[in-house]
């Protein structure tokens, strides 16, 4: 059997009942994390309430992701509760940010157009979509209690990950954030899973992907972006996110085209509507790159009246982009320009003036 990882506060806490809530995704890591802090939780006598929580991030789910952490929950004897963000699934989210970069850009509230995907270093899939829902359901549901969150998380899985501690408190104190199996490696995970009778997310041995999080994840390799463009589920999913890329003109990956894993997947106006959101996508790239960062806004507002030569600069940007993507863009202009900097500043001096007061 496998160690689990502990710490003296975690072991403190158990000890006096908190409730401990095991976030399961339908991954392995979940998977195995449970089982392992089940067992541990029955080794030492916790006496507290337990469940397992799940974050259901909408059409961007496998179908027998919710299915694995039933059979886990039943396998354990526990209850699971599954949570929602209120405005929707992942997808919605990249869609609805999308149009409010549109929006922000159309009214230069902003110098560049945002790219509407989460990124490795901007992950709010699951900031928002997991963490915030997973902890607002907790805190509801244990009021005035202190929480153990447990979590899957391996080092061995990133380099970002690497630095992962066993756990960690947030600011009040109130909910503890317990990684047990932190220094596990994926043997050992798939082991702890086999020994319990159950079987892994089919993602793994029958579509023979990786890693198993949402059907397409900006952390995929392209053999498991691949992968997962083979099974007939995500077929729709796909036509939506490169619709999405397409209209957009921001690839999935960074550079990595989605739409270019399965072209054979979209019908002949999807291919179109692909090709032309790459060529909108290099004029926009090529016309943004000549604005200098001295230019950009700092946290959403300027900090500066910009030179006639900048104001011209940015208006001629402002047009091509426009004019590559189809917008219907205000201040296009050297003189509007000036003036809705002018409008921004003052606006962002009152709220530094009524923040003070």
């Amino acid at each position: 059997m496998q160690t689990i990882a502990t710490t003296p506060n975690i072991d403190m806490l158990i000890a006096s009942g908190s409730p401990v809530a095991i976030g399961v995704s339908g991954g392995k890591d979940s998977q195995a994390s449970a089982l392992a802090t089940f067992s541990h939780l029955d080794r030492i006598g916790h006496t507290g309430p337990r469940l397992l929580i799940h974050a259901d991030l909408g059409s961007v789910e496998w179908d027998d992701s919710h299915r694995i952490c039933h059979e886990l929950a039943c396998h354990l004897g526990v209850e699971l509760q599954t949570v929602r963000r209120k405005s929707g699934g992942l997808m919605e989210r990249w869609e609805a940010r999308w149009l409010s970069s549109v929006e922000r850009y159309q009214s230069l509230s902003t110098v560049t157009l945002v790219p509407c995907w989460s990124t490795p270093a901007m992950r709010f899939c699951t900031s928002e979509l997991k963490t915030h829902v997973i902890i607002a359901a907790l805190k509801r549901r244990f009021p005035a209690q202190r929480i153990i969150n447990v979590t899957g998380v391996r080092r061995a899985e990133s380099a970002a990950r690497a630095k992962a501690t066993i756990a960690s408190a947030d600011a009040g104190g109130r909910i503890w954030t317990w990684r047990p199996i932190v220094d596990w490696s994926e043997a050992e995970v798939f082991a702890t899973i086999d020994r319990s009778g159950l079987l892994p997310h089919p993602a793994y041995r029958q579509f023979c992907m990786s890693r198993v999080s949402c059907r397409f994840c900006i952390m995929s390799s392209l053999a498991d972006l691949a992968a997962a463009a083979a099974q007939p589920e995500a077929h729709h999913l796909y036509r939506r996110m490169v619709a999405l890329e397409a209209r957009s003109t921001f690839a999935f990956q960074g550079s990595r085209w989605l739409g270019d894993v399965a072209p054979h997947l979209l019908d002949e106006e999807g291919r179109a509507a692909l090709a032309r959101g790459k060529a909108a996508a290099v004029a926009r790239v090529a016309a943004e790159t000549r604005i200098t960062k001295p230019m950009l806004y700092v946290k959403g507002w300027p900090q500066r009246m910009l030179s006639n030569e900048e104001a011209d600069l940015l208006a001629h940007v402002r047009q091509e982009v426009s004019h590559s993507l189809g917008f219907a863009c205000r201040f296009l202009d050297r003189e509007s320009i000036h003036a809705r900097y002018a409008e921004l500043i003052a606006a962002n001096n009152s709220i530094k003036l009524a923040e003070v007061a």
